[in-house]
This record gives C-alpha cells, sequence and structure tokens, in this order.
C-alpha cells in the first residue's frame, strides 16, 4: 500500500484521538465526544481497507501465482478471518 496515506490516516485518526482526550478534559459535551470517537474509527476502519487491498494485491496475488492450493487456501482464510472481523457481510 501506499505507506504515505496509511501513515497519514493513521496520524489523523491519532489527532482525532488526542483531540477526544482533550474534549473529556475540558468537560465537552458527550454528545461531540462520542461523534468524535466514531469519526477516528471511520479513519481507522478506511486505514484497515487500505492495508488489506495492499495485502490482497501483493500476497495474496503472489500466493496465486505461485499455484500451490495449500500457499491460496491459507491467504484466503487469513482475508476471510479479516472481512469477519469488519463485520462487512
Amino acid at each position: 500500500s501506499d505507506k504515505a496515506k496509511i501513515r497519514r490516516l493513521l496520524k489523523t485518526a491519532r489527532g482525532q484521538i488526542d483531540g477526544v482526550l482533550k474534549m473529556i478534559d475540558e468537560d465537552k459535551y458527550c454528545v461531540d465526544i462520542v461523534n468524535q470517537i466514531m469519526a477516528s474509527g471511520a479513519i481507522l476502519r478506511k486505514t484497515a481497507k487500505e492495508v488489506l487491498k495492499a495485502h490482497m494485491n501483493s500476497c495474496v496475488a503472489d500466493s496465486f501465482a505461485g499455484g500451490k492450493q495449500k500457499e491460496k487456501d491459507k491467504k484466503i482464510n487469513e482475508v476471510m478471518g479479516i472481512i469477519d472481523k469488519m463485520n462487512v457481510i
């Protein structure tokens, strides 16, 4: 994946989380805090998708090019495990 893009997204999420901590320290309105937490989560989900896409374009594609069924099955199971954790289907 584009490492610069991933780093930028993670730094943005970190900045949002730091902002949430500041909001808590300043006793900001709870709903505003929850909205910021959800925004941070959205960026982290987007980042995870980018990393998974890169994994599929490199590691998974390489295992399919290699032709070994055991390796293909392993990579498919890895990706399916991540999809299960992401609750996208």
